[in-house]
């Protein structure tokens, strides 16, 4: 199991956080996604090292985008 944090920016309300819930949830090997919009901190809990590329690509799917470093 592991756990990764990473910065959204661009989120402004509630469904901005589902929005980025749904799309993160979809990446492989992805178990639980939590999103703090106060401070744009995305959790992301997995059954291994989670490729950044692809959260960034489905946090961009989702209409946000990730920042450069977390």
């Amino acid at each position: 199991m592991s756990t990764t944090t990473f910065t959204v920016h661009g989120m402004t309300c509630g469904h901005c956080v589902s929005s980025v819930k749904e799309e993160v949830s979809e990446v492989a090997g992805v178990t639980n996604v939590e999103v703090d919009l106060g401070t744009g901190l995305l959790t992301v809990n997995s059954e291994g090292p989670v490729d950044r590329a692809e959260i960034a690509a489905a946090v961009e799917e989702a209409g946000y985008e990730m920042a450069d470093k977390s």
